[in-house]
């Protein structure tokens, strides 16, 4: 598994990106690759965990324009072993 941590710039262009990113995330936690997505409660940012290979992870950024807005930065991708969990 890996988790992607991405921090929030208050930007018009990320928060006109925002729904479309969404209904991907929607996508992809149907078909099993998104465990879990939501930002931080003070929106400084967000978590995602998918259940993805860095390859196919990085193909998913490429093709998300969310991951390169304005306003939008990749702070880091971790690989995760959860001891408890899916």
């Amino acid at each position: 598994m890996l988790v992607l941590e991405l921090r929030f710039a208050p930007a018009p262009a990320r928060l006109a990106a925002r729904p479309a990113h969404r209904d991907r995330l929607v996508r992809l936690q149907r078909d099993g690759t998104l465990l879990a997505a939501g930002p931080w409660a003070d929106d400084s940012g967000a978590l995602l965990v998918f259940d993805a290979t860095r390859d196919r992870l990085d193909a998913l950024m490429a093709d998300d324009p969310y991951y390169r807005t304005d306003g939008v930065q990749v702070v880091g991708v971790r690989e995760w072993t959860p001891v408890v969990g899916p």
